[in-house]
């Protein structure tokens, strides 16, 4: 075969053929090496970011069939990121790629995004790890964005080859410590970093005042009140400072076991009803241990129960719900449905793609997710019960499950500023371990367990299933997942409250006189310009229409019918028939018994589900998804949006928003015709985003993938096409229909 690289359309002094593809012979690499440096890009530091290591000469392919083009230039790794910097003429034109993100480039790589490392020795594939003895002449990566590189370091010298190699595989992938994250170097390197004022952006839910605020919002705080027992965190370092439990628990009880089998409040219903989660209690053998144990619920139960939470329902999501080691297997497998590493790849998986899709069983668990958010649903809204989580540690299922129930049933959720808010109350201050979930200091893969994705996924099938229900777009979900990689936002890198207040408070004290100021995520400026953050408002969105005080009466009288006919519930409370079953779950041992019987449940969940889907949709009260077969589907914007393979030129949803925008510009001028006073007011407020004036050069992979020049392939898979000739054949004919053409 020529050469392994082709630097830019053709080398010759004459205008190439239309058909015509230019290679670059291994022998010609370091003849253009010259002329490829003088464009190459330069490498941007970000503030507190050292270069570790270099290597020149390094080809970045494309992969397409057996044919390989390549980019020539450098690839470096530091400390915040590996990047490749080289002369990308395949890159479109500058207006067509106004979609970028400030932080990282295209051909950038956080550390953090890093899942895997092949290396190519004799045109065999095997995993990097450790010290190696060999290096490989090609080097894989796999990105948990399910992004694909391939470089070639066949013409790159020896020494730089074994510490760019070597220097990859540490920073990526060897163990490392909290404090050696790039975020604090980062921290300490920015100093005017200022606090946004979370009432009119993300409410941060640090201090008591926010949780009051949510309390009086959901109309919770004549049952439950804000407690700063934790304050300093001297309870327990798994809780926040603050947190809302239930008015006649007396504070003392708190610090009981470490904050551990205390009933906390999630968010409360119209009518009156709450969500709680609890955390099981500390395993102990011994006996004495096990009785104190059984009596302190007793006491805590005994406050529940009596009115107005006589009527509760628990919901054991550890025993009677999909496991953390299910969604782990479960988007393994997943993922590799999308990390292709070529185009004959792609094809040869085409044809049992569904099939595959269906044995990694991640639909089914999206599926089993939104279920079970619409029993508990069901309990709040037709059946007026609380309803309490259960769970070892109150910190994944809990997080998942309070989360899509309030998405569903409160509107303000829905929006930007209300979903942001929601995840900072119900993971960040509920104590999920997204250090320890997202594997960023690769201490455990066991622990690595894509909960806040699955919980993305979810979200992702509501807003595709009812679009204007919500203020946020798919964009908006997909850049929020790649935000989990980036190590200058502390939003998704610590383990709870208590381990980012405390390494911001020692880092202050050993270099600087004040505590480090972290970034949040939910500050979009620092990734795009306001440009691209249009593209994360969703243009069909309509905010609810503020009422008067008659209307508003009449109105929440509505929302407290039930959708089906409230049927009369037993009255099964803490101190029925449940009580031994759960004390003695909660004490570690576990029950396979629901606390209703499943064929109880399974009728009140479909009579529920039907009722509402058989009446016209209000996009501000109550949202639920069809849970069907073909109903869930995958998240193509995230997951297929690297493959130029999977796009519909020109068509998918992209083209659809840009008719939408298209008449939202007709509106604005014949806006502008009747007022000109207030021309540049409402062209602010609706102007449609130049990147989708032209839909005919965009594809359904839009913003994240444009158009790419790609050889023709064919609509049948490689299984078929293969059998219409021989190999010698197609590569003949594929020369034939090369069409440059004049994009």
């Amino acid at each position: 075969m020529l050469g392994k690289g082709v630097v830019g359309g053709g080398g010759g002094t004459k205008a190439p053929k239309p058909s015509f593809v230019s290679y670059v012979r291994p022998e010609e690499i370091h003849t253009n090496e010259k002329e490829v440096t003088e464009k190459e890009v330069t490498l941007h530091l970000l503030p507190g970011e050292q270069l570790l290591c270099e290597a020149s000469t390094v080809l970045k392919y494309v992969q397409e069939d057996s044919c390989q083009r390549g980019i020539c230039g450098k690839l470096v790794c530091t400390d915040f990121k590996i990047a490749f910097l080289g002369d990308d003429e395949s890159a479109l034109d500058n207006d067509e790629t106004q979609f970028k993100n400030k932080v990282i480039g295209e051909n950038d790589i956080t550390l953090h995004c890093v899942d895997q490392i092949y290396g190519v020795f004799d045109e065999k594939k095997k995993t990097l790890f450790g010290q190696l003895k060999k290096y490989p002449e090609k080097l894989i990566i796999h990105c948990k964005d399910l992004r694909v590189f391939h470089f070639c370091l066949r013409y790159t010298k020896e020494e730089e080859v074994k510490r760019i190699v070597s220097g990859i595989i540490h920073h990526t992938l060897a163990p490392k410590l909290l404090k050696r994250l790039f975020l604090f170097s980062y921290a300490t390197a920015v100093q005017n970093n200022t606090a946004t004022n979370p009432k009119k952006h993300t409410i941060m839910f640090d201090t008591l005042e926010d949780w009051c605020w949510e309390l009086e919002r959901t109309k919770g705080n004549a049952k439950y009140r804000a407690v700063s027992v934790n304050e300093g965190y001297r309870v327990c370092e798994r809780l926040p400072a603050y947190f809302v439990v239930p008015t006649p628990l007396p504070e003392e009880n708190v610090p009981r076991f470490q904050g551990h089998g205390i009933p906390i409040w999630c968010w409360s219903c119209h009518n009156g009803c709450a969500l709680l989660k609890m955390s099981a209690l500390p395993k102990e053998q011994d006996d004495s241990i096990l009785q104190v144990q059984k009596s302190f619920l007793d006491g805590i139960y005994r406050i529940i129960h009596r009115p107005p939470y006589e009527l509760v329902k628990t919901e054991d999501l550890s025993s009677n719900f999909v496991s953390l080691q299910d969604i782990q297997t479960a988007y393994s497998k997943f993922k590799q449905l999308f990390l292709i590493d070529n185009s004959t790849e792609f094809w040869d998986t085409d044809i049992k793609w569904f099939s595959l899709l269906e044995s990694s069983s991640w639909l089914d668990i999206i599926r089993r997710c939104l279920k079970k958010a619409i029993e508990i649903i069901e309990c709040l809204e037709a059946q007026n019960m609380n309803v309490l989580l259960l769970e070892e540690n109150a910190s994944d299922l809990c997080c998942l499950i309070s989360s899509l129930v309030q998405v569903m049933m409160d509107p303000h959720c829905r929006t930007r500023v209300g979903f942001q808010s929601l995840v900072q109350k119900e993971w960040i201050m509920g104590g999920h371990c997204f250090l320890d979930r997202c594997n960023h200091l690769r201490q455990s893969d066991k622990e690595e367990v894509p909960v806040f994705l699955l919980f993305l996924d979810c979200v992702w099938q509501l807003v595709h299933q009812h679009p204007p229900a919500f203020e946020f777009t798919e964009t908006y979900l997909t850049v929020l997942s790649d935000s989990l990689y980036i190590p200058i936002f502390s939003t998704f890198f610590f383990n709870s409250p208590h381990q980012k207040d405390t390494n911001m408070g020692r880092e202050s004290q050993e270099t600087q006189s004040k505590p480090l100021n972290l970034l949040t995520v939910w500050d979009w400026s620092v990734q795009f310009e306001p440009k691209a953050q249009m593209l994360l408002r969703n243009p069909l969105y309509v905010e609810k229409p503020k009422l008067d005080k008659g209307q508003r009466k009449g109105h929440q009288r509505q929302l407290s019918l039930p959708l089906t006919q409230s049927k009369s519930s037993p009255k099964r409370g803490f101190f029925r028939e449940e009580t031994d079953h759960l004390i003695k779950n909660l004490l570690g041992k576990r029950i396979s018994k629901l606390i209703n019987s499943s064929d109880e449940l399974q009728d009140n969940f479909r009579e529920f589900y039907d009722s509402w889907h058989s009446k016209p949709t209000d996009h501000h009260g109550l949202l639920l998804p069809h849970i069907e077969g073909p109903e869930i589907k995958v998240w193509a914007q995230r997951y297929l949006r690297w493959i130029p393979e999977a796009q519909i030129l020109g068509g998918g949803t992209v083209a659809t928003m840009s008719k939408l925008l298209e008449m939202m510009e007709e509106v604005q001028s014949l806006q502008e015709k009747i007022d000109e006073r207030h021309h540049r007011q409402e062209a602010l407020q609706v102007e449609a985003p130049s990147l989708l004036r032209n839909s005919v050069r965009l594809s359904s992979l839009f913003p994240f993938a444009l158009l790419q020049r790609h050889s023709s392939k064919p609509v049948l898979p490689t299984s078929g096409w293969k059998a219409l000739g021989d190999e010698e054949d197609l590569a003949k004919r594929e020369d034939e229909f090369v069409d440059l053409g004049d994009v």
